[in-house]
């Protein structure tokens, strides 16, 4: 045993000798599980396959992998095991401290939130902060579930911490520093990273009439969209309770289309209840969800909670007009590019029926924002952040001391 950790370490000294000669490190990406629909899940993949292009040896560590392997990084799944999402992540931090060491990383880069991180890449909203909104916050915190919670996140933000944060919006950092008192100095922010687009009104009309002639939809249907997963959070209840409440006129032309995977159920159910499940389609998980943006006459993101939201983005460059709520970190796109209206906090019902039925009642005024989203779309930086990221990575290993071997190992 004693011999075989000798060589192994003999083997480390080499690789790193090997490629500070070739001016490259290795890098550690972490991620709980990988599936191609998540905004977390992107930006992860985009900034790993960023650095693996500038000749760096890329490493996913992840759970879980769905989807493609990514053409650059290499990916380790580590496996999911446990009933909880706490004993996951157990598991997950235990089998990352056995594997990490023999990696000989130079830098530690996480999407998720556990200690040990040189660099985070913020995409979940406050923890803290979330609890402190519920109902019954006292005795929540005595659960095991909220000190699992909380401990990794003040593995991160806690002052005195040496982790490095990236932020896509600057929405989140006044909670961060209110709970946790965190140098102002460790956040780093970033310009949003969608994927440039040139769709052009004669490409909106096309897909829309595919889509439609697709799944049975007339041209005067109007489709309100809805793309993203974790239902309750974007506020799919919310958009099925405004669809019941529209005037009979404007409510019999409308379908609701949601893109995104989760458990339906409750809110068929919800919709059947309130008279509108003929007009309400989940169709799941989807690699053309784009198309669905093309075709929408409104997209709707009421939001509970978002720290970012690319998906607005990504609206505003199919051309679709947007109904969201400020709580989402980019809303402020959809209002300084006059493509739609973002709600204010705290949300009320009354407050987004009025504007579902103002929105899809006047044509002209959604062609204008539709106008304007492809205006902004096309002057606006909503792309870089891939590249901005690993920037500052490789700014990051240029000032990290030179280690034979990782230190970073998660406890």
């Amino acid at each position: 045993m004693r011999g075989k950790k000798g060589g192994s370490l003999c083997r480390i000294i080499f690789q790193k000798q090997a490629k500070n000669e070739k001016n490259f490190m290795i890098i550690g990406f972490i991620l709980y599980d990988y599936f191609p629909f998540g905004g977390l899940q992107r930006d992860c993949l985009g900034t790993a396959e960023a650095c693996a292009a500038r000749g760096h040896e890329v490493v996913i560590f992840t759970s879980s992998w769905r989807g493609e392997s990514p053409c650059r990084s290499k990916v380790k799944i580590l496996g999911r095991h446990g009933f909880t999402n706490e004993g996951c992540n157990r598991h997950f931090l235990e089998q990352l401290n056995s594997e990490l060491p023999s990696y000989g990383l130079d830098l530690l880069v996480g999407f998720n939130r556990m200690p040990g991180l040189d660099v985070y890449f913020a995409g979940d909203p406050c923890y803290e902060e979330k609890v402190a909104r519920l109902p019954s916050s006292f005795w929540r915190r005595y659960l095991p579930r909220y000190r699992h919670f909380k401990r990794l996140e003040s593995a991160i933000f806690a002052q005195g911490q040496k982790t490095q944060i990236l932020l896509l919006t600057g929405h989140e950092i006044p909670l961060y520093e209110h709970y946790y008192g965190t140098e102002p100095e460790r956040f780093h922010l970033l310009p949003p990273g969608i994927k440039r687009r040139d769709s052009a009104p004669e490409e909106q009309r096309s897909v829309s009439k595919r889509v439609r002639s697709a799944h049975g939809w007339s041209a005067h249907d109007l489709l309100i969209v809805m793309v993203g997963s974790d239902f309750k959070r974007k506020g799919v209840d919310r958009v099925i309770k405004g669809l019941a409440s529209l005037p009979q006129d404007l409510r019999k032309r409308c379908r609701l289309v949601v893109v995104g995977e989760d458990h339906p159920a409750p809110f068929l159910r919800q919709a059947r209840r309130l008279g509108v499940g003929e007009a309400v389609h989940f169709l799941g998980g989807r690699m053309d969800a784009y198309d669905f943006l093309l075709a929408a006459d409104l997209f709707v993101h009421p939001a509970r909670s978002e720290a970012a939201g690319m998906v607005l983005l990504e609206a505003l460059t199919a051309g679709s007009p947007v109904l969201t709520t400020e709580v989402c970190g980019y809303a402020f796109h959809i209002e300084k590019a006059k493509a739609g209206l973002a709600l204010a906090a705290p949300f009320r019902q009354k407050d987004f029926n009025r504007s579902l039925a103002c929105m899809l009642g006047n044509p002209e005024a959604q062609a204008a924002r539709r106008r304007n989203a492809w205006a902004y779309a096309a002057c606006e930086d909503l792309y870089s952040c891939h590249e901005k990221a690993a920037d500052f990575i490789e700014r990051m290993l240029s000032v990290k001391q030179p280690q034979l071997l990782n230190n970073n190992v998660l406890s």
